[in-house]
């Protein structure tokens, strides 16, 4: 049996707007294990990125649990949070918010460095994450020169650097055209089958959804299957 990655349990996100209260996640439960790729579906506005932010831990729900690889980090502080993130989580977003002074192999070895990892250990790896990228030619191009498909595969490379337990992303096709973003949505799908993470991929694109283990929609706070 796969192990749960992601638990979040009766979550409830309240804003408060214009002196009154914004329910956007309304005892929201889901369960992500290891080996499956979840699609987050939803119109806009409906809350995805907000849940994406609470399950990777960047944001705190009103109430609540939010349990990571069997650790319930509901009321961690800081400082624990941070530490499993970079544990536990790895991040793909719509634009690669790759670091522009840095080479596509310096981005990845930064966050493994960050974490512990030697200089030598993390520029091995990285040249590895590359080469299973098809982008072994292009480690030592900086973000700029890359076409939008390599910077969102070097995104990715970067996002499964420290090994992470649980994929989350957000629109990670919706910033590149048709061929490009199934290129990088089969790149995608090939490391988190081939390295067994549990993914939560949120899309507008119901082609890619469809091809995902199971599809759960939001609305009005509340997920459906």
């Amino acid at each position: 049996m796969n192990n749960i990655i992601l638990s979040l349990q009766s979550i409830i996100r309240t804003y408060t707007q214009g002196g009154g209260a914004l329910n956007v996640l309304n005892k929201l439960n889901l369960e992500v294990k290891s080996g499956e790729v979840v699609a987050l579906v939803g119109p806009s506005g409906s809350g995805k990125t907000t849940l994406l932010q609470i399950a990777g831990l960047l944001d705190t729900p009103t109430s609540g649990e939010v349990i990571i690889n069997g650790e319930n980090l509901s009321s961690a502080n800081d400082t624990k949070r941070t530490l499993a993130r970079r544990k536990h989580i790895g991040f793909v977003y719509q634009f690669h918010h790759l670091l522009p002074e840095f080479s596509a192999l310096e981005n990845i070895v930064l966050p493994q460095m960050m974490a512990g990892a030697s200089k030598a250990d993390a520029e091995k790896k990285s040249q590895e994450l590359l080469a299973q990228l098809g982008l072994s030619a292009r480690e030592k191009h900086r973000p700029a020169a890359l076409s939008g498909g390599e910077q969102q595969r070097v995104a990715i490379a970067r996002a499964l650097a420290n090994s992470p337990a649980l994929l989350l992303a957000d629109e990670p096709t919706g910033n590149l055209d048709h061929h490009t973003a199934e290129d990088v949505f089969s790149v995608l799908m090939a490391q988190v089958r081939g390295k067994n993470l549990g993914a939560l991929v949120a899309t507008h694109n119901m082609e890619l959804a469809q091809r995902m283990d199971r599809i759960v929609r939001l609305e009005d706070g509340v997920l459906k299957e």
